[in-house]
């Protein structure tokens, strides 16, 4: 096991570990796993059974970063980034792995975006 120094990681990585024990992605329904720093927010649409990437979308790209926005204004707009970028690919299902954060804030405003997008989960 990961040696992990604070509490807060410690719980964020045992919540991790039982929620993706229970989720997988396939290629028609991969797995929308976020990660969220302090000051930006990623997402990528994962096929575990290939172990590949098939779409991505960050609040690092020029699009969203040029914007003076919130920190939760940039994850919406990271999630109709990925939503459109997933339905170029031909992705309408996803299955949502909030990687042990809680539902609230930017994970939040990007799963109702992603939704609004076009992506059902």
């Amino acid at each position: 096991m990961k040696k992990i120094k604070s509490k807060k990681q410690f719980r964020r990585f045992r919540i991790r570990k039982r929620i993706r024990k229970n989720l997988s992605g396939t290629s028609e329904c991969p797995r929308l796993s976020l990660f969220r720093s302090n000051k930006q927010v990623y997402a990528q649409l994962i096929d575990d059974h290939e172990g590949k990437t098939l779409v991505s979308a960050s609040s690092r790209e020029k699009e969203i970063a040029e914007k003076e926005t919130s920190k939760t204004e940039q994850a919406k707009l990271v999630g109709n980034l990925l939503a459109k970028k997933a339905k170029e690919a031909g992705i309408e299902e996803v299955v949502f792995d909030r990687s042990g954060y809680l539902y609230h804030g930017r994970v939040r405003s990007l799963a109702e975006a992603a939704r609004k997008g076009g992506l059902k989960f």
